[in-house]
């Protein structure tokens, strides 16, 4: 994609970010960046290893962490990179 837009091609780079980290035996994937949201709205519970906050801005979604859930992560990275949130 870099090296088309070099050249003149103009397309938009769609990727959502995402950062992918290890705390011991925590894995957390997050996907996008949300300086700041309204609220913290999702499923699942840290304390039994699996969970999914979607972090929301004006009722839109704005970044997603996973903790042991890379599957739903992968799915929201999908979904964001297609715009339906």
């Amino acid at each position: 994609m870099a090296v088309l837009n070099i050249l003149g091609a103009q397309e938009p780079f769609v990727a959502a970010p995402f950062c992918r980290s290890q705390h011991y035996d925590v894995f957390i994937n997050y996907v996008r960046h949300a300086e700041g949201w309204d609220e913290i709205d999702g499923d699942g519970d840290v304390s039994s290893r699996g969970c999914l906050p979607l972090y929301k801005g004006k009722a839109r979604v704005m970044a997603v962490a996973s903790i042991f859930r890379d599957i739903d992560g992968l799915r929201a990275e999908l979904t964001m990179e297609r715009a339906r949130w």
